[in-house]
């Protein structure tokens, strides 16, 4: 059960961020929530990055963290965004990137997930995350998660041309190690019930000698995969999730290197035009 409720409004009921009416979250002259990369291509191939930076508004002054904090794992998927970029130029498509921080508010959980915005991350408070009300928690989702996720349903829309159905891919990060354990993984494939994608790019990557992981270091199969749940899995789109490790994309270098690499293997895997179909699971005799 969730720790928190609110009345979810319809698509249509994002105000104008034109800075007039109550308090909101987000000043009209700080970045939207969301940042479009070639919204114009027609290549039926989406790339969505939930988490791709450590902004917070000024509104919430830093949510109370040191910087130290907010550089960490647990306010960005450290050079993700950075890949996702470098994807896009590479593979000629339109990517989506949330403008905010995980912290502010998780863009890949369900707004009704008590995860969806935690006090608590890989041992650090929160202190901006306390003892919030309900108004607060829905400013957050109404500004930031919401409009995040409407963008990435516009475009999936507008990249849908028949016969072709397009596919998502979601580009995350993890770190080297978690409560003590190592995560040897240089790359992990995560996927559900939809092997289109994620087979290949799992044979594809370990063919290149890619420490590659089949629902690791995170599965797929979780239910808290918000973005892939909600736009791909439900409408039977093809879809993956892509994690890469964040030591080996830390900087320009690896960053160029891994995007280099993966999107090579993508673009094998993206030329079959047999994949841009609703996904039809096989039924066993």
């Amino acid at each position: 059960m969730s720790v928190y409720s609110f009345n979810t409004p319809k698509a249509g009921d994002v105000p104008e961020r034109d800075g007039s009416g109550g308090e909101t979250l987000l000043d009209p002259s700080e970045p939207r929530p969301f940042e479009v990369i070639n919204s114009e291509v027609s290549r039926p191939v989406l790339l969505a990055c939930d988490h791709a930076s450590n902004r917070v508004p000024r509104s919430l002054a830093g949510l109370g963290l040191s910087e130290a904090s907010l550089q960490r794992h647990i306010a960005i998927d450290i050079g993700a965004g950075d890949v996702t970029r470098y994807l896009a130029r590479m593979l000629d498509t339109t990517a989506v990137l949330c403008n905010y921080s995980r912290l502010v508010v998780d863009c890949n959980r369900a707004p009704a997930d008590p995860t969806c915005i935690l006090a608590l991350s890989d041992g650090d408070w929160v202190p901006g995350n306390q003892d919030l009300s309900d108004e607060d928690r829905w400013r957050r989702i109404h500004e930031i998660h919401q409009p995040y996720h409407q963008t990435i349903d516009m475009q999936l829309d507008r990249l849908h041309q028949d016969p072709y159905w397009p596919a998502l891919i979601s580009i995350h990060s993890f770190t080297p190690f978690f409560d003590q354990v190592h995560r040897p993984w240089e790359i992990g494939v995560l996927w559900d019930t939809d092997p289109r994608i994620a087979l290949p790019l799992l044979e594809k990557l370990g063919a290149r000698g890619v420490m590659v992981g089949d629902n690791e270091p995170y599965s797929g199969k979780h239910p808290a995969d918000h973005t892939m749940d909600h736009h791909a899995e439900l409408d039977r789109l093809p879809h993956v999730s892509i994690e890469i490790r964040q030591d080996l994309i830390g900087d320009p270098e690896g960053v160029k290197k891994w995007a280099q690499c993966l999107g090579e293997v993508l673009e094998e895997i993206l030329q079959d035009q047999d994949l841009y179909s609703l996904y039809e699971p096989e039924i066993a005799p």
